[in-house]
């Protein structure tokens, strides 16, 4: 359990009684994650932090674990932390449970309960922690979640091994539950070669736009067949390449020792290095994905440059 969650009989052996622990609340010491457990307001999870939604609703759960039922699975959100697959704050209001039984769910406070079938291979064990297998995590969420979040978790699912056939078994075993149409059309689109939430957008928006499939992570090569750049999406017949730029693309991938400034400089030569085998480059941020016209004039315009400057690469 998180160091950092307090129960109610913690306290209770300390001699501490439920007006101090009020007391401590109001103060802002402590705070309160259900009925009986409490998170201490130095382990409460930095909001900038891009970790922060993980790290909160793992303490969420620590602070829900002692209440479960012994056969119930994390599930649903709460399984994808634990399998570190991509989050969203509305998988993560509450502690998410499966029981391996027909119906019967419940609501409690920051705690739900789904029934349905769990068979043994869609169980597993993290941190101590009983969970829903990865496959399983994925195509219950590939169900509930909206669309978009749902691609974004298959591919992130697909790119830590989940194993193909157990996502067919397990889309199969659920083809009479709610959301099953859905799921089948996630499982159908994701593809693990997509490497962050906001590829995985971008390619639900690409695939809505006049344009042609593209091809993902292509590595564009020098005239001496040395590696040039990986970028996330290629049309190749275009001579066009587009990436996704996150807020945090240049701090996660700094090199030892390396600056921001620095690894923005190293990006610049990259993109230009890129362009000077003959490539049209596209960029696109988190802002663009929701107004998705902006990105497709850019491809467009990218495509006629490419059509009216042709090089050879």
């Amino acid at each position: 359990m998180d160091n950092n969650v307090i129960l109610a009989s913690d306290f209770r052996r300390l001699g501490v009684t439920s007006d101090e622990v009020a007391r401590m609340v109001r103060r802002g010491e402590l705070i309160r994650l259900r009925r009986g457990a409490y998170l201490r307001a130095s382990g409460v999870a930095d909001a900038a932090d891009p970790w922060a939604l993980r790290t909160r609703h793992l303490q969420l759960i620590d602070g829900t674990m002692p209440q479960l039922h012994p056969r119930a699975a994390l599930s649903h959100g709460s399984a994808a932390a634990l399998h570190r697959l991509p989050l969203f704050p509305a998988m993560t209001e509450t502690v998410h449970v499966t029981r391996d039984r027909r119906g019967g769910g419940a609501v409690r406070p920051a705690l739900r309960v789904h029934g349905s079938p769990l068979r043994d291979l869609d169980r597993g064990v993290i941190d101590g922690h009983p969970v829903t297998s990865l496959a399983r995590t994925v195509v219950d969420l590939a169900r509930t979640a909206s669309y978009e979040q749902a691609v974004a978790v298959a591919d992130g699912g697909l790119a830590l091994g989940a194993d193909v056939g157990q996502l067919a078994e397990s889309v199969e075993q659920a083809r009479s539950w709610l959301g099953a149409p859905q799921a089948r059309r996630v499982l159908a689109f994701a593809d693990g070669r997509s490497e962050s939430v906001g590829e995985s957008f971008s390619r639900i928006r690409i695939q809505r736009m006049p344009v042609p499939a593209p091809t993902l992570q292509y590595e564009v090569l020098d005239h001496c067949g040395q590696l040039v750049g990986r970028c996330d999406f290629a049309w190749l017949e275009r001579r066009t390449v587009g990436e996704f730029d996150g807020k945090v693309k240049y701090g996660r991938f700094l090199r030892p020792g390396e600056t921001i400034e620095e690894a923005v400089l190293r990006e610049k030569l990259r993109e230009d290095a890129i362009r000077d085998q003959g490539w049209q480059v596209v960029r696109w941020t988190w802002d663009d994905l929701w107004t998705p016209q902006v990105i497709e004039d850019r491809i467009l315009r990218a495509f006629d440059r490419a059509k009216r400057f042709p090089q050879a690469g």
